[in-house]
């Protein structure tokens, strides 16, 4: 259908290569439908973006009023559209995505329809980043020969990638060896401004995306609208649908002030999602403004963005203003391409100033920046922040914390428990740290932390300090303009002495990739239960993440890393301890190796130019040796091949009818896994290594392959066969349906017997008994991580009762036809005397309602007895209850493709 302009928005601005048209914002003003400057400038750019789509189809006149209309009162009400202008990939993501639009190219030949309709209709990047693992370090080859092993281990999944490229239309690939997924977007992909081809003229709108990885928010520190969906959400955006949400509260956050001395943008970083999850914004967008924001760097602004997730905003938006213009000069953008930008945004009124009239907001918090102190986040969690000088304190603590409390629950004697390294002097006692990895876009991409750790370095090397040969050290610069600058200054060196050279340019430990350790610390932590600690520059430290064998876990700038690095344990207190002694035996401390902002500042004034991010980027897409040597098939349908173990056409559509069903009732269903709050997309669906005893360990093995060979699980997401066994497989699951277990353990109802959870799962889809899973608070915090939902779908699993969501994962759920629900208020599984041993009713009426309430009754097997209560149906708008009828979004863009 075409876009028609009922409110006169088109217009014209000069650009450097021309007019060009725009959709002019001042017309909702003309047409007096409300005024702009009250407006969050996110939502703006949602308004831009339904005003440039208006076809009265998918973007109605209505949506227009709506979003005019925004405020306080109206948010969280309507159901709007939203078109992005592209979509981001990563390749653990990226390869589910790929495999399963060719799975529909093959299923709409079956249904007889025309398989080059299933092309992207979206420009789609697919950044391969998150495949590098640390096997080697500490060594100057260390990076070449983890870039071999990842191409032996990944050489099939790269082939099948390149004939994406190859096959679909509008898919552009980043091979491997390049950069971590979002800083290459930050400092290559992005435009700020994107141009189209439309009815005869060439349109400039702004940039926008949704990613396959939570961590898409980055991006908003650019002004550029994106988040994190699941795998199977941007497969239809992909394919030209929009996506539906209800309009958003909009937080903004007001900061102040400036960054005190020894104060670093991840410290000011956890702070904020410190402060944002007590005040609660998961769903929410967050905006900041204030004169703090005028002061601060766009690398810092993209440090707080890129933390979305983890304070649990949709995203953390920073409107584009003369800094964002600066550093796309600094980063290699063109001229012509800057006075685009500056163009398009005056045009429109919305580059932002520090004397610009403050939006109205559905809150408004304040952060004074001159309040911020070192800090780090952990254990277990990233909102748990903890500040550098009551670090030991809080550690000490956590020992016998009880588990609930994120704590590691020791008693007396677990308390005083050390086991001596073999074939050495050292002993490792609780703290130890034995992970020390520079790793994540989150900090790789922010020159004045970077730098900063390089500083440290050099100083801690003057000193005479060394790290302990128990910490395994890393360093991932996250792009190769990273290197080129700290080699240039001759911090590269530095960091190497202390064992932080270039292990790869990639999404390393923090995504789980860490790699081995090695085998005396493994050996020692295996057979003693010491609280073993790592430290990681990253955003994640979920239970089970960064390695198995680790139990605390700590995110820590990069300074801080290598600080942590150096004194060889977190249990010690850096604002007082000496951090180690030099040659002559005199105590050093961290603030006599501590840089000075003055001192970071010069080094990023002198050697960071914008050709070092052009001599990088330009032969960004070439990619090294061995990705040109692939060679990949040139079919339109992918030939799966039934033996590989990497990739293999998924069932999702196998018995697909052309009509959609009814919804029906669930009865008789039974639990499969019962679990507390804060169970994260790990849980559900870990990324890290594969247990050889686990049911996708057994898998691999009776298809021959060796253990070395197993993999990650992140990298056999192609594969259903390893993620529905993997699924609700991570080492620190605690299903209370098995007591006194830690795994992926569970009950066969009524058997009693205990089994593996994908042994159960096969057992009760054999007897024909659908099944729930229940679940307390946050339920799939953590990564967009589509195969937490692929796999609850595979196991049997009809519906998940939970306290709370995440948003991705909520989302994620029904887009696979697996029906979120959600407790009533002041109601948990604990207030109802749930078990798990119930058999459960859910009564689902054809005319399914979103946000309805629906009865449940669960009864007792051996008693009889019966309770019944009702839960909120967290199908949340009209066109989630078509997908949920169809049985998930891609059956239903499917179908309308064939029809």
């Amino acid at each position: 259908m075409a876009h028609s302009d009922p409110f006169g928005a088109s217009a014209e601005f000069n650009a450097p290569s021309g007019p060009l048209r725009y959709s002019r914002l001042g017309a909702i003003e003309d047409a007096g439908l409300g005024t702009l400057d009250r407006l969050p400038f996110s939502i703006r750019v949602l308004l831009e973006s339904a005003l440039r789509n208006l076809d009265g189809h998918a973007v109605r006149e209505q949506d227009i009023r709506t979003l005019a209309a925004w405020g306080p009162e109206t948010a969280g009400k309507t159901e709007i559209p939203f078109l992005p202008g592209r979509v981001l990939l990563q390749d653990f993501t990226g390869v589910p995505c790929v495999v399963d639009l060719a799975a529909m190219r093959a299923a709409m030949q079956r249904l007889g329809g025309d398989p080059a309709r299933i092309n992207p209709l979206v420009p789609c990047d697919l950044v391969i980043d998150h495949s590098v693992q640390v096997d080697y370090y500490g060594s100057d080859d260390a990076h070449s020969k983890n870039v071999a092993r990842e191409f032996e281990r990944n050489g099939e999944r790269y082939q099948f990638l390149k004939w994406g490229q190859q096959s679909f239309d509008g898919m552009r690939v980043v091979p491997p060896d390049t950069g971590i997924i979002h800083q290459v977007n930050l400092e290559y992909l992005a435009g700020v401004v994107l141009t189209r081809e439309a009815d005869g003229a060439t349109v400039a709108f702004p940039d926008s995306l949704v990613g396959t990885d939570s961590h898409t928010t980055m991006i908003n520190g650019l002004g550029v609208m994106g988040w994190g969906v699941g795998g199977i959400e941007a497969e239809a955006v992909m394919l030209g649908q929009p996506i539906y949400m209800l309009m958003p509260e909009v937080v903004g956050v007001e900061l102040t002030g400036a960054l005190r001395s020894g104060a670093t943008a991840t410290d000011l970083v956890l702070t904020v999602v410190e402060m944002l999850r007590a005040h609660g914004v998961v769903g929410k967008f967050v905006e900041f403004t204030g004169a703090g924001v005028a002061q601060m760097s766009l690398a810092d602004r993209a440090t707080i963005a890129n933390m979305a997730p983890e304070y649990g905003a949709t995203m953390g938006f920073f409107p584009v203003d003369e800094e964002t213009l600066r550093y796309l000069a600094n980063t290699g953008r063109s001229a012509d391409h800057v006075e685009l930008v500056r163009g398009y945004y005056q045009a429109q009124g919305m580059l932002w100033t520090a004397d610009a009239p403050t939006p109205e907001y559905s809150a408004l918090l304040r952060l004074d920046l001159g309040s911020v102190e070192p800090s780090l986040a952990g254990p277990k969690r990233p909102q748990d922040r903890v500040t550098l000088s009551a670090m030991q304190q809080e550690f000490q603590a956590s020992l016998s914390r009880p588990v609930a409390e994120r704590g590691f629950a020791l008693d007396s004697a677990g308390l005083e428990t050390s086991v001596a390294l073999a074939e050495t002097d050292t002993a490792l006692d609780h703290g130890a740290v034995v992970i020390a990895a520079i790793t994540s876009c989150t900090n790789t991409s922010n020159p004045s932390v970077m730098i900063g750790a390089g500083l440290l370095a050099r100083n801690a090397r003057a000193a005479g300090l060394s790290v302990p040969g128990h910490v395994k050290t890393s360093l991932s610069p996250g792009s190769r303009a990273v290197t080129m600058y700290l080699s240039e200054a001759g911090l590269s060196d530095d960091l190497a002495a202390l064992g932080f050279q270039s292990v790869g340019y990639g999404c390393t430990t923090c995504i789980g990739n860490s790699g081995p350790l090695p085998e005396p610390v493994a050996g020692a932590l295996r057979e003693s239960g010491v609280v073993a600690a790592s430290v990681l520059s990253g955003n994640r430290n979920f239970e089970g993440r960064v390695h198995a064998l680790v139990k605390a876990n700590y995110l820590a700038s990069p300074p801080l890393v290598v600080a942590f690095a150096i004194a060889g344990t977190v249990d010690i207190d850096l604002t007082t301890d000496p951090i180690g002694a030099g040659p002559d035996g005199e105590p050093v401390h961290l603030k006599d190796i501590w840089p000075a902002p003055e001192e970071v500042q010069a080094v990023i004034d002198a050697h960071i130019k914008p050709e070092t991010y052009t001599q990088q980027y330009d032969s960004a897409l070439d990619g090294p040796a061995a990705w040109q040597a692939i060679d990949a098939p040139g079919s339109s349908l992918y030939e799966f091949q039934g033996d590989s173990t990497y990739i293999q056409e998924p069932p999702f559509f196998s018995d697909m009818a052309r009509e959609p069903g009814q919804i029906e009732s669930i009865e008789g269903a039974r639990v499969l896994v019962m679990v507390g709050d804060s169970v994260t997309t790990d849980h559900i669906s870990p990324a890290g290594a594969i247990a050889p005893d686990s049911p996708a360990g057994a898998y691999l093995a009776a298809q021959g392959v060796a253990q070395t060979d197993f993999n990650s699980y992140g990298s056999r997401r192609g594969n259903d066969r390893v993620m529905t066994r993997g699924t609700f497989a991570n080492i620190r699951l605690r299903n209370q349906l098995a007591p006194g277990t830690e795994g992926g353990w569970t009950r066969h109802l009524p058997t009693d017997e205990q089994m593996s959870v994908f042994e159960a799962s096969q057992k009760y889809q054999a007897e024909g008994t659908p099944l729930l899973v229940i679940a307390g608070a946050e339920y799939g915090t953590g990564s967009s991580r589509d195969w937490a939902a692929k796999g609850t779908l595979l196991l049997g699993v009809k519906a998940v009762i939970a306290t709370s969501y995440e948003r991705i994962h909520r989302s994620n759920l029904v887009g696979m036809g697996v029906l979120p629900l959600q407790f009533a208020a002041g109601e948990s599984r604990d207030s109802l005397g749930l078990t798990g041993d119930e058999i459960f009713d859910l009564e689902l009426p054809a005319d399914l309602e979103p946000r309805s309430m629906i009865n449940v009754t669960a009864k007792n097997p051996t008693t009889g007895a019966e309770q019944s209560f009702q839960v909120l149906c967290r199908i949340d708008t009209p066109v989630e209850v078509d997908y949920y009828r169809g049985g998930g979004i891609l059956p239903f863009v499917l179908r309308r493709l064939l029809n």
